[in-house]
């Protein structure tokens, strides 16, 4: 991840332009006693996923079909005020904006075969079961007259 003023670099090969990401700042609550009150540490980062030209089409469907949910207009925004300075809340709501757009771009797992069972390893269980039951079988009192 480069300075502020550089684009980000997102799974690698995939750079969001600054001039695509909206910042808004505003007061934050939580820790920081009367600093809080005086300045807009909160972080606000938006990002139009609908209208970006920064990220190939098949990534870009991707995305705006996983993050359906949190999409406001095509738009997705990240919030972050765990820190009492406004620079670690911009670095924070990047790295997550980055992580999110990361996890969306993700090509599906490849889909799970069933692995079949060896005849060999099936037929020792039901041996092996059967001698238990044996085994428990003699331990009744049955048949002692």
């Amino acid at each position: 991840m480069e300075g502020m003023s550089g684009p980000y670099v997102v799974r690698g090969s995939v750079s969001l332009p600054e001039a695509e990401l909206v910042w808004r700042f505003s007061r934050s609550s939580g820790p920081g006693g009367q600093h809080v009150n005086t300045t807009d540490t909160q972080v606000e980062v938006r990002f139009d996923l609908a209208a970006t030209e920064a990220l190939p089409e098949v990534w870009k469907r991707r995305a705006l079909e996983r993050l359906g949910g949190r999409l406001v207009d095509g738009v997705l925004s990240v919030r972050a005020s765990e820190h009492r300075s406004q620079w670690r809340n911009r670095e924070a709501a990047a790295v997550r904006l980055a992580a999110l757009l990361a996890e969306a771009t993700a090509p599906p797992p490849k889909p799970r075969r069933p692995t079949r069972i060896p005849r060999g390893i099936n037929e020792r269980r039901l041996r092996e079961k059967k001698q238990r039951s044996e085994t428990k079988r003699g331990r009744s009192g049955r048949g002692w007259q």
